[in-house]
């Protein structure tokens, strides 16, 4: 099993970069770049592409409605060649108090726009020249709709691969079904064990069964926070602030992606309690609602014979690879908890 981590630059994005280095060393696979509507994706990909030598520099995730299709796929292209092929493009629909909040563009139809825009990536990538009449993206733009002027091009240059991986970020049972068909590799949100069958199961097996039988199968990501050791049971609820926010806060009452995983895994009431103690700003209690047993299906904290089953579990639900967040007052103890990780997923 591959492991991954989503890069935090809270601190720095210079200083954060130097300890991706260090965790590179340490048994890291792959590192996931965020961008929601900070500071943009590929810019750190590609200062991360000239400090690291073996990991693989994700987008975690770019949204697909603030690049046209043709960027996307110039973006990765470039950044593949940059770190001699180690790119995957991480691609998602984020939501529409960001999309049309921040960008101020219409959030609509995510599934259907995401299969075009790996249709036309991978066209991209061939060096073929873009000719997609799509519902959603007419390449060239039919003379109705613009000068006439435009005409079908190919990339100039020659990119390193002409398949780079392509990671979805999704929730919903089509977009799910759609990343399992189309996707190489997925990164859901709230994947547990114990539940994901019940969630995503269906929605998987549709999607699988039209893959295209030449590509790899999907490579799944999912994991939680990493703390390895006796007595840290506690550092579990580090995590109760962020998954108040999702559950809670994250999107409209009406409109909660993360809360309706969280109701189909098995906590419909607790997330009901969740967003509606969040939503009328008591924060504290909407945190102090999450279940203990959540957390600790949801995370890979304990002792090491508890991370042991926990890894394995996540491995027989279908998971190939980790997405983790490690634990630690500084990088020394991050380093540390990715180092026992690695010896872990080495021997099982």
């Amino acid at each position: 099993m591959r492991i991954s981590s989503l890069l935090s630059y809270a601190d720095g994005f210079k200083e954060t970069a130097k300890e991706v280095q260090v965790l590179e060393k340490a048994g890291l696979d792959v590192v996931w770049v965020p961008e929601a509507y900070s500071f943009d994706a590929p810019s750190a990909m590609g200062y991360l592409a000239s400090m690291t030598d073996r990991v693989t520099i994700a987008s975690g995730i770019l949204p697909i409605y603030s690049r046209t299709p043709s960027l996307l796929a110039m973006t990765a292209a470039g950044i593949d060649y940059l770190s001699d092929g180690r790119c995957m493009l991480g691609l998602g629909a984020s939501g529409p108090q960001v999309i049309e909040g921040f960008h101020g563009v219409p959030y609509e139809a995510p599934v259907g726009r995401i299969r075009e825009i790996i249709e036309i990536c991978r066209m991209v990538w061939r060096r073929e020249r873009v000719q997609h009449l799509g519902r959603y993206y007419q390449i060239p733009l039919p003379q109705n709709l613009g000068t006439g002027l435009g005409k079908p091009l190919k990339l100039i240059n020659h990119p390193v691969r002409n398949d780079i991986p392509i990671a979805v970020a999704s929730l919903g049972d089509n977009s799910v079904e759609m990343t399992a068909e189309l996707a190489d590799a997925w990164l859901p949100a709230f994947y547990t064990a114990d539940a994901a069958k019940v969630v995503w199961g269906q929605a998987l097996a549709r999607g699988q069964a039209k893959r295209d039988p030449n590509r790899a199968p999907l490579e799944i990501f999912a994991g939680g926070g990493v703390a390895i050791g006796k007595g840290l049971e506690h550092l579990r609820n580090l995590s109760r602030p962020q998954l108040a926010l999702y559950v809670g806060g994250m999107g409209a009452r009406s409109k909660n992606f993360y809360n309706d995983i969280f109701t189909k895994s098995g906590y419909g009431r607790e997330a009901k309690i969740i967003q509606d103690l969040y939503l009328a700003g008591d924060k504290n209690a909407a945190e102090a609602a999450i279940p203990d047993e959540y957390l600790a299906r949801n995370s890979l904290i304990g002792d090491e014979s508890y991370v042991r089953e926990r890894v394995i579990a996540l491995k027989e639900s279908g998971v190939t690879a980790l997405n983790v967040g490690f634990f630690g007052s500084n990088t020394a103890e991050r380093v540390a908890n990715c180092e026992a990780l690695r010896k872990i997923v080495d021997t099982i």
